[in-house]
């Protein structure tokens, strides 16, 4: 017959045994994404195919620009063989990490104190300058100072809304889903300055054919990186890995040169920019 005392040492032992096995569980799990991705022999990113030069649909509505072409080189490099590209916002790219919808996001994210305590980044790849667009006949804003009072957009969910939400007290700040959204009112005139990366401005304006100019200094500087979710050791150090040895073999730069410009330096900008940071 169990004693009282018996019967709390054996409910004890289940207990550890349990959280043993859960512990078990999580590790495992934890460890799990880089082989998973082997074994499948595909890797899954996320971008948002609407953000040029980064990310983009090409003539045959296939995944192009910057990050895609980053991301294919870095699957090669830590042993996957293909890559699946999962078309999606930044406003869901956390929670689309944390729900296991893909394996990374490659899509300019820039590492910010709020997302990292959700979801892990690894060693920077890209960097751009965040400027103010305005249309071509517009006279009023030539700088940060005039945008008191007027209507900025911005994408959702991406750092230059954090950005204008935290500097643009005076202003109000209206969000779209992709670049090509808010440079549409932006031509419209349905809001008055958009704040986005210097090279996507530049693109969507050149793209498509819109009356818009580029006008005052940077605003900031900003660094891209992969993000994963929290708890992959083994593949945040393959990625590291991989973006390492893109920088040393002069890969990173020609990719650069390709699809964001000929006369930017992407490397040395990433330095500049990290220390400028530190």
């Amino acid at each position: 017959m169990y004693t009282k005392s018996t019967w709390k040492h054996a409910l004890g032992t289940v207990v550890a045994a349990v959280g043993l096995l859960c512990g078990t569980a999580t590790s495992v799990h934890a460890e799990d994404l880089l082989a998973q991705a082997k074994a499948k022999k595909t890797l899954r990113v996320a971008n948002t195919q609407s953000s040029p030069p980064w990310s983009m649909l090409d003539e045959s509505n296939k995944p192009a620009g910057y990050d895609v072409a980053v991301a294919k080189e870095i699957a090669k490099r830590i042993g996957v063989p293909n890559v699946t590209f999962v078309a999606d916002s930044f406003k869901n790219f956390v929670e689309g990490l944390k729900s296991d919808k893909y394996d990374l996001v490659m899509n300019d994210l820039t590492p910010t104190p709020e997302r990292e305590k959700q979801v892990d980044f690894g060693d920077p790849y890209g960097v751009e300058e965040f400027r103010i667009f305005v249309r071509s006949d517009n006279s009023d804003i030539k700088a940060r100072a005039n945008l008191k009072g007027k209507r900025v957009g911005v994408t959702t969910g991406s750092s230059n809304e954090s950005w204008a939400r935290a500097h643009l007290k005076d202003s109000e700040i209206r969000t779209y889903d992709n670049g090509g959204l808010v440079f549409n009112d932006l031509g419209s005139g349905r809001i008055d300055a958009v704040i986005i990366s210097h090279f996507g401005g530049m693109k969507y304006a050149k793209v498509n054919h819109l009356p818009v100019k580029e006008v005052g200094e940077p605003l900031v500087y900003q660094l891209s990186a992969p993000a994963m979710v929290k708890g992959q050791p083994a593949l945040r150090a393959a990625v590291n890995k991989a973006i390492a040895d893109m920088v040393a073999d002069g890969t990173l730069e020609a990719l650069s040169k390709k699809w964001v410009g000929p006369d930017f330096n992407m490397v040395s900008t990433i330095a500049t920019a990290k220390a400028q940071k530190e």
